[in-house]
């Protein structure tokens, strides 16, 4: 912990402890982030200091003279997107029907992980780069790349990381024994066509069934990758008893990246609204727990941020509710007027402008 006087407090500080009034009750909870009107309501209370972490919400390091950048650092995208370009080719090698190389494919995606792993915000907001066109490229190294996030702030060790990362981004290579009709069609999927699709994780188990530098759970999770735990995912409908918890990990962040990214035949979603989503919506479906992870991790990026509400106006994302983090206090921009998200229930976080 840093103590700090308030003059020395910045936007992006997390609070180490509470912060305490004169009657000795909360002003404002440990973990909340600094934004202008928490510091506004500090200045209000009389606070001379209070603790705060190390490290602001976007995990650089809190340096006290003010020289804090903000700004999100280009070299780890500029990786991602070369990562993704050698996936492409990659990814077509097979359609023409060659093996999977295992070692171009650690080439491409172990040090950016190592990389991204540093670089928290920019990780969770992958979604922000993709195309239509180029979506299911875009999608194979984000979600081996939040799976392996979510592996790391799951406690298992950097092997096990690293294979759960291969396995998501391995997680579509079936795909490329699907028509390219249907990849790359332009509007939404017959039932017949949709049918082809479920068979992509077999033909994907296929053909890793025999690279011995993966683990057999890197494996089963290409296999598992869009079963659910009620039964209700495929290809075999299996419950959460025979899931593989690399399987699991996977599918959450398949989810989210395919809920937040623009796609040829459906538009995105906020994250705020993602999470909501998955939290509602595939309740017993989805591991929970990675889910209220990946919830609580994008909530401590999102405070200060511009969005849009479904009712047309703008606004700012003041403080995050850590029961409901997609469902904040905003500030509306032209009014000032503070909404409760939680209390408003019929208006929601319609999309992200900037951060």
């Amino acid at each position: 912990m840093v103590r700090v006087n308030l003059a020395q407090l910045r936007e992006g500080c997390v609070l180490a402890e509470d912060v305490l009034g004169k009657t000795k009750k909360p002003i404002v909870p440990k973990n909340a982030i600094i934004n202008e009107t928490l510091l506004h309501v500090l200045s209000k209370f009389l606070i001379d200091e209070v603790e705060i972490e190390p490290v602001l919400a976007n995990g650089e390091p809190f340096l006290a003279d003010g020289s804090l950048s903000m700004e999100p650092d280009e070299r780890p995208i500029m990786l991602y997107l070369e990562a993704v370009q050698h996936y492409k080719k990659a990814f077509q090698s097979w359609q023409s029907g060659l093996p999977i190389d295992i070692g171009e494919i650690r080439e491409i995606a172990i040090p950016l992980f190592n990389e991204m792993i540093k670089h928290k915000r920019e990780l969770l907001m992958l979604h922000h780069y993709t195309t239509k066109e180029e979506y299911l490229y875009h999608h194979a190294v984000s979600v081996g790349l939040l799976a392996g996030f979510l592996a790391a702030h799951f406690g298992y060790g950097q092997g096990e990381c690293h294979q759960i990362v291969l396995a998501g981004i391995l997680a579509d290579c079936g795909m490329a024994k699907i028509s390219s009709q249907i990849l790359l069609k332009p509007s939404a999927l017959t039932e017949a066509e949709f049918r082809q699709i479920e068979q992509h994780p077999i033909f994907g188990y296929q053909m890793v069934q025999k690279i011995a530098a993966l683990s057999q759970g890197a494996k089963l999770a290409v296999l598992q990758h869009h079963e659910r735990n009620d039964g209700s995912g495929y290809p075999l409908r299996v419950k959460a008893e025979k899931i593989h918890p690399y399987s699991q990990l996977i599918a959450v962040a398949d989810v989210y990246y395919a809920m937040t990214s623009e796609r040829l035949y459906r538009h995105k979603q906020s994250p705020f609204r993602a999470i909501e989503a998955m939290q509602r919506e595939q309740f017993g479906r989805l591991n929970a727990e990675a889910v209220a992870l990946l919830s609580n991790h994008l909530a401590s990026l999102q405070t200060g941020t511009i969005v849009k509400l479904s009712n047309g106006e703008t606004a700012e994302v003041v403080f995050i509710h850590p029961d409901e983090p997609a469902r904040p206090i905003v500030k509306v921009t032209e009014t000032g007027q503070l909404l409760s998200l939680v209390e408003q229930r019929d208006l929601y976080i319609e999309e992200i402008l900037s951060s």
